[in-house]
């Protein structure tokens, strides 16, 4: 076991303690990475809690929030009358520290006036939306799905995680993106490419500072997200399709999100 990755333990059991004070719930398909079975038996309870941790930071700073399921995934009933549908894709890159590609693990969004932990949302990914290949060429795509009820909200924007024994490090890919909800249907807000690159002065950070030799050595504190919102309906229309065949008899409506806004993302990273 590395041993510089060791000093980092008692912080991980704090946060892990913190997180069970919050009730955040985890993510329950971590799994150890590149080890043989017989090697895994000794550190696998390390593996655990250094990924546990790292997932408990990422969501403990973006605040406690209600767990929510993305329309279209197993067991969906249908559109609720009063509410409507967004569709997005999202793709996850690190040109940084190209080993550690992020993995989405949920869509933050909350109200636009938060009052407590039920005005926060984490809409976790499913496996039919998750189009991953791990390559820092093609990166990681995501089918994102939301179903809201009328009113004012932020796309706060995409926790992601990427594991690999003794590394656990979280990224997150800022948005801030204002969606204002006033009548049911189906709206497509676009793509979304977020990409890590070496962080240059101040600029915010693509995750968390701690636990430091994580998130160093996966290149989240040490870098940061390019965001670049476009129109790719012509592209996405088929991938949705393919994995959620119910969108075909749905008629898709166009509501292309603004150009991402990098002095509002970093006024927040700097304000939280």
């Amino acid at each position: 076991m590395n041993p510089a990755a060791t000093r980092f333990l008692p912080l991980k059991f704090a946060l892990i303690c913190l997180a069970a004070k919050h009730r955040v719930h985890f993510c329950p398909c971590i799994k150890t990475v590149g080890m043989e079975k017989s090697q895994t038996k000794g550190v696998s309870m390390l593996s655990r809690i250094s990924a546990i941790a790292s997932v408990a930071l990422a969501l403990c700073l973006s605040g406690c929030a209600t767990k929510m399921s993305m329309p279209y995934a197993p067991g969906y009933t249908g559109p609720s009358p009063n509410k409507a549908i967004y569709l997005m894709t999202v793709t996850l890159k690190n040109t940084y520290h190209t080993s550690f590609q992020p993995d989405m693990l949920v869509l933050n969004v909350e109200k636009a006036v938060v009052s407590n932990s039920d005005d926060r949302f984490n809409l976790g990914i499913d496996d039919k939306g998750k189009l991953e290949t791990g390559s820092p060429d093609t990166g990681n795509t995501y089918l994102v799905r939301m179903e809201l009820e009328p009113g004012e909200y932020v796309i706060r924007g995409v926790t992601c995680l990427n594991q690999q024994f003794p590394i656990a490090a979280t990224f997150f890919a800022p948005l801030h993106e204002k969606l204002v909800v006033t009548a049911p249907g189906i709206y497509y807000l676009g793509h979304v490419d977020a990409i890590v690159r070496e962080r240059v002065g101040k600029e915010f950070k693509a995750g968390p500072t701690v636990p430091l030799i994580d998130q160093g050595v996966a290149g989240a504190s040490g870098g940061t997200f390019d965001i670049a919102i476009s129109d790719r309906w012509d592209q996405d229309t088929a991938q949705f399709q393919n994995a959620f065949p119910a969108i075909k008899v749905e008629k898709v409506q166009k509501a292309i999100l603004p150009p991402f806004d990098r002095a509002v993302a970093q006024k927040w990273w700097e304000d939280n």
